[in-house]
């Protein structure tokens, strides 16, 4: 068991409700957030994994906010040939899921420029698969810098002056995702419970952006427009622009990719 704060996930839950009461109630955001699931599942799991192209996996990362600023050297045919290597090992069901991780990420620098290469493989694994994958992106929990949901949620008089001391393993996903299961079951969410969960730790650690700022995420948050806007931008639902397909997602060269008809979420 993780020593959660029943109190302040409550209050997440009460901010992510009324939040997002103006722009067409949290329903609209958890099916927002199937739909990016089904694309994914489509890509990477219908679809066999060895065949993906580069222009799907640019669709795929326009969904994964902390990865579109950081990948462009990474988005040409040559480099790709790699990271498609890459992905076809990481969904290989043979190893352990942090073996696969490891290895995955083991294919790039290991530099601190180069952190988000664990978000894409989470992202991938996740939107793929929800039901055996937890969110376990860095700004759920990263132990090594004491930060992300679990340490907005956890409970205790002097939280940001203490070292958590939970593994950023698979375990401590898992059991985080049955402890906010339980809670939203509590509150009478039945359907699409995972769903939930994704939406609710989104709107936990948005809070904590607005109210202090994040370290690695600074530079991709800014002042949000409305309640939600932090969500939106953690879950990677604000990758597309409405109507004409640019995204937020950028070549090395600056330039914007856009998506097709087949891969947006309008």
């Amino acid at each position: 068991m993780l020593d959660l704060h029943g109190p302040a996930i409550r209050a997440g839950f009460q901010a992510m409700v009324n939040g997002s009461e103006e722009l067409g109630g949290i329903e609209r955001y958890v099916d927002a957030v199937k739909l990016k699931s089904a694309v994914f599942q489509q890509a990477l799991v219908e679809n066999n994994v060895a065949e993906l192209d580069l222009e799907t996996f640019k669709g795929l990362c326009t969904f994964m906010s902390t990865v579109r600023r950081r990948i462009g050297a990474w988005l040409n045919e040559d480099a790709f040939v790699d990271v498609r290597e890459g992905i076809v090992e990481l969904f290989d069901d043979a190893e352990h899921i942090e073996n696969r991780i490891s290895r995955f990420c083991g294919r790039f620098p290991t530099d601190k420029k180069h952190r988000w290469v664990k978000d894409l493989a989470v992202e991938l694994l996740h939107n793929a698969d929800p039901e055996r994958v937890p969110l376990m992106n860095r700004w759920v929990w990263d132990a090594k810098s004491n930060t992300g949901v679990i340490r907005e949620i956890w409970h205790g008089d002097n939280v940001d002056h203490i070292t958590i001391p939970v593994a950023d393993g698979y375990g401590t996903y898992i059991m985080l995702r049955e402890e906010l299961s339980q809670f939203l079951s509590e509150n009478g969410i039945f359907r699409d419970v995972l769903f939930y969960v994704d939406v609710l730790c989104a709107q936990i650690y948005a809070q904590y952006i607005c109210e202090q700022g994040g370290s690695y995420l600074r530079a991709d948050f800014t002042a949000p427009e409305d309640p939600m806007q932090h969500t939106r931008r953690l879950l990677g639902l604000d990758g597309v622009q409405p109507g004409d397909g640019r995204t937020r997602l950028k070549a090395i060269n600056g330039e914007a990719f856009v998506l097709d008809d087949s891969t947006k979420l309008n």
